[in-house]
């Protein structure tokens, strides 16, 4: 079965996957960059061999989403995956359902926070990024593939995408906000394990030294060293320059009260007011 970790784009779904990679993965709980594939990305093009499907046609996998899902079920084993996908379905076509999926985390981020992770990771500037977020029909795709979308995702907007995992009944979820990791990662990360077990009626007892030692080798800072020194698997290439974009940039130092224009915040304020008093943010 699939225990999904689902975020929008740039929203702290990568260190999550460090943190529970580091700690199921791992004897010790220390973070080694090769744990991270124990947790791929649904869907990938590896995920539709031996189906018929038409890379070249944008939405053509979403035929086999769930034929896809009930093949890497078949040895009834538990899998985490990535996704930025909605929870929904495309011309009827689920995107995942309860006979395949066990459980959720969605890590939700201030969406003014967002907003420049986007812009460095994408190479936009703030007005095309902030169509972006609100573009209910937004999906991505690997573009250093021509022509090839195997690894189509859904994304819709950033409320669309929070929102259809919320609302889901299928199976257990648990919303993480990124700022609330980020300010007591030990604590929220322990609530995190102790869902993931119960979920999967995994009878472990929590192993706090694992927990620490998890928290400790996967903080932004020894991340963003490794990323300098060794380079990192999921950066992708810049489309302006011949070099590969930072994968881990601002982290903790990404506040958008300090970053952004009057004018914008004014505006992010307005679009996401409802949002913003919903997940408690200020």
């Amino acid at each position: 079965m699939i225990f999904w970790i689902a975020s929008y784009p740039k929203s702290g779904n990568t260190w999550l996957r460090t943190l529970i990679s580091a700690y199921y993965y791992s004897k010790d709980g220390v973070f080694k960059e090769s744990l991270i594939k124990n947790i791929g990305q649904f869907p990938e093009k590896k995920h539709f061999q031996g189906f018929d499907y038409i890379p070249k046609l944008v939405i053509d996998t979403t035929r086999f989403w769930i034929k896809a899902q009930e093949r890497i079920n078949k040895d009834k084993k538990i899998r985490f995956f990535k996704t930025h996908n909605v929870f929904g379905s495309i011309n009827n076509r689920k995107f995942t359902n309860k006979e395949n999926s066990i459980g959720c985390i969605y890590i939700v981020r201030d969406p003014r926070n967002v907003i420049t992770s986007l812009r460095n990771h994408y190479e936009l500037d703030y007005a095309k990024a902030l169509d972006w977020m609100l573009n209910n029909k937004k999906y991505i795709y690997d573009y250093e593939k021509e022509e090839e979308f195997s690894d189509f995702q859904f994304i819709s907007s950033w409320e669309n995408n929070y929102k259809s995992w919320q609302s889901q009944k299928e199976f257990p979820l648990m919303i993480v906000k990124y700022e609330d990791l980020m300010k007591k990662t030990y604590e929220i990360f322990t609530e995190i394990v102790k869902f993931i077990n119960h979920t999967t009626n995994n009878s472990q007892k929590i192993n706090k030294l694992k927990i620490k030692n998890s928290v400790n080798s996967t903080s932004f800072q020894k991340l963003k060293d490794n990323e300098i020194k060794y380079g990192f698997s999921e950066s992708v290439k810049s489309r302006k320059k011949n070099k590969q974009i930072p994968f881990f940039f601002l982290g903790p130092e990404n506040d958008w009260e300090k970053i952004l224009e009057d004018d914008l915040k004014e505006k992010l304020n307005k679009v996401y007011k409802k949002n913003l008093i919903e997940l408690g943010y200020k």
